[in-house]
């Protein structure tokens, strides 16, 4: 070999790029062998480095994601994870869960209803609409003559005088009472001395004090009324067990007129959320529910159909949220009930849940710089939170949830 032989090798050597030493290459390649290195280096070169995989899932569930951002055991054991902690946790708590059905219903008075009297004569006065009367005010005037109200649910049909027996009587002498007219029983015989009464009533009204009581003399409601409308005008000649005037309800109220399916969602005396149009939150608590079902809708065509049936249901707002009512007449409004509820379970909120590999659902626990995967059974879920069992989980634990 001549010296200028060696000295075109050694420039040839400088000029490419040098051999990776096997020993020395993270990537275990040499010239000419495979991409994964030697098939024969050193033991304890072939030591394989593996990465664990982070699996993403979403599922939407109830309403509400559920993010895998990590996996584990589902068979019930933890699985360590090292240190892979997640971007947020949030505590495992005790909590009572509901959930909830949402109807619509309508914020007013209630329906209209007629109030006749059984007075003849010249209509000479009337209430103007949006006027309450209440116990013992005039709801008329014929040929001058007051016609007051009383409360109650019987209609009068017949001349009261000592010796009549009967609800009506009953009606008449609590009406007396409450008015502050005592010195007689209030039960169902008119007697001399409930008589007695009606003449001093009698005498404050500025009527003739016959003490007797005829069904012309007064009309009868439930309770106080909202004068909606007037079916006869000053002037016209009235006739005996006509309509004089529509009227309400003085309590605004919701009326829900549910479909029949969800009846057994609703029961007098259970607890509502009226969500009014402003977005203001009422209580509220179920007063009536309608045993006769009516048909909503539809045009009666053969074939058509002819509308879904409904219930009518009532909801009195509770006192001390009736202030946010306002003047709503008609207005409409959603009505949250609840259809099932469960006090004092184990529970996590929803994006906590994690979509295991082999199925069902796990969260993952933190405990200070170790995490690990725990499966659980979900139970109820509602307003964002999930009730699970799990081996192991108690109320204070951190479980990873998406920041």
């Amino acid at each position: 070999m001549t010296r200028e032989s060696t000295d075109d090798e050694t420039t040839r050597m400088h000029e490419i790029p040098p051999r990776p030493d096997p020993a020395t290459d993270p990537s275990g390649a040499s010239a000419g062998g495979s991409p994964d290195g030697p098939q024969h280096a050193p033991p304890r070169r072939r030591r394989a480095r593996t990465t664990a995989a982070l699996i993403v899932l979403a599922v939407v569930l109830g309403g509400a994601g559920v993010a895998a951002y990590g996996f584990g055991g589902g068979d019930g054991e933890k699985s360590e994870t090292g240190s892979g902690l997640p971007p947020a946790t949030a505590l495992v708590t005790h909590s009572d869960l509901a959930q909830q059905d949402t109807v619509t219903g309508s914020l007013g008075y209630g329906d209209k209803q007629p109030l006749t009297s059984g007075a003849s004569g010249t209509v000479t006065w009337l209430p103007k609409p949006g006027a309450t009367i209440r116990q013992s005010q005039n709801a008329l005037k014929a040929d001058g003559r007051p016609i007051p109200l009383i409360y109650g649910d019987t209609p009068l049909y017949r001349e009261l005088r000592a010796g009549t027996k009967g609800p009506d009587v009953t009606e008449v002498e609590r009406a007396l009472a409450a008015l502050g007219y005592t010195g007689f029983t209030a039960d169902e015989e008119y007697s001399d001395l409930t008589a007695a009464a009606v003449k001093r009533w009698q005498k404050h009204l500025g009527v003739p004090q016959t003490g007797t009581v005829k069904p012309a003399d007064l009309v009868v409601a439930e309770g106080e009324i909202r004068v909606t409308g007037q079916e006869v005008q000053k002037g016209q000649k009235l006739q005996p067990g006509s309509p004089v005037l529509t009227y309400t309800g003085t309590s605004q109220l919701v009326t829900i007129d549910l479909d029949a399916k969800k009846l057994k969602l609703v029961r007098r005396g259970d607890k509502v959320t009226v969500v009014l149009p402003d977005a203001a939150h009422a209580a509220g608590t179920i007063t009536s529910v309608g045993k006769v079902a009516s048909t909503e809708g539809g045009d009666g065509a053969p074939g058509e159909d002819d509308g879904k049936t409904v219930i009518k249901v009532t909801v009195q707002i509770d006192k001390k949220d009736r202030d946010k009512l306002g003047s709503y007449d008609g207005a409409p409004v959603d009505v949250e009930i609840t259809s099932q509820e469960k006090k004092n379970v184990l529970t996590v909120p929803i994006s906590a849940l994690l979509a295991l590999s082999e199925g069902g659902y796990g969260v993952q626990v933190v405990k200070g710089s170790v995490s690990s995967t725990v499966a659980v059974e979900t139970g109820m879920f509602a307003n964002g939170r999930v009730e699970i069992t799990g081996a192991g989980l108690k109320a204070g634990d951190k479980v990873g949830v998406p920041r």
